[in-house]
């Protein structure tokens, strides 16, 4: 680990110094290279989910080598769409501290620690992409992740059916879910929107969203619960796969 964090200094002095008279890269590359990150990411995100914490420690460490690679190229050579974000400026240091906790959280046992860092990592990439106007499927995946949050809290014995207000509220909170996959279908590119995964995901969170409106007409809390159990599983599933 301390020879990983030399070079991640290393780096981080690098970008620091030439930054005035770098190359921009063009943003599908940037796009093609973080996204090799983010999927190591992914992954050691769901070990720790399913506290898997050895596999976990592999592909922490396959993250650190992918993210040093990364920072070699674009540390000091930002596409132009990046140009004067104080974000970008940030991102190549922050992510390095984050790697450095999570590993060191491993080490000492603390796999939720580690976790919790390594889900930072994605907000950083998140919050730097929306911030400059460049979104990629997996921003959408997340905003997906944020509307099924706001859905699931109808998930409960005792909601009262007998406020109009409660049938509106989580109509309106189906259809904005709803809403939201369906942009993210829309950014899929080509391969990954019609591939046969992305397909059952998607297609099976809409398909659970249309039983929502007989749940409401006939007031069926335990129907509302298993509609709401499986669209929480794809919006897992579309999570660890494609956000």
């Amino acid at each position: 680990m301390t020879a990983w964090i030399v070079r991640a200094a290393y780096l981080a002095a690098l970008f620091a110094g030439s930054i005035a008279s770098a190359r921009a890269e063009d943003l599908t590359d940037f796009n093609k290279a973080i996204e090799s990150v983010s999927m190591h990411n992914r992954t050691a995100i769901g070990y720790l989910r399913t506290e898997n914490v050895d596999l976990a420690s592999i592909e922490v460490e396959r993250l650190r080598d992918s993210w040093a690679r990364f920072t070699e190229r674009f540390a000091g050579n930002r596409p132009h769409e990046f140009d004067g974000s104080e974000l970008y400026s940030n991102l190549f240091t922050g992510v390095s501290a984050r790697l450095v906790g999570a590993d060191l959280m491993l080490r000492i046992g603390r796999p939720d620690a580690a976790r919790n860092g390594l889900i930072a990592i994605r907000k950083d990439f998140y919050d730097l992409r929306k911030a400059s106007g460049v979104p990629v499927l997996a921003d959408c995946i997340r905003d997906a992740n944020a509307a099924m949050d706001e859905l699931q809290t109808f998930d409960k014995r005792t909601l009262d059916w007998t406020n109009a207000e409660t049938g509106r509220a989580l109509t309106a909170k189906a259809s904005g879910y709803v809403s939201v996959l369906s942009h993210c279908d829309s950014m899929a590119a080509d391969k990954v929107g019609a591939s046969p995964e992305f397909r059952r995901l998607v297609d099976g969170a809409k398909a659970s969203l249309d039983l929502i409106p007989k749940a409401i007409a006939t007031r069926d809390t335990d129907l509302l619960h298993r509609i709401l159990i499986e669209l929480r599983s794809f919006d897992n599933l579309l999570d660890f796969r494609f956000g």
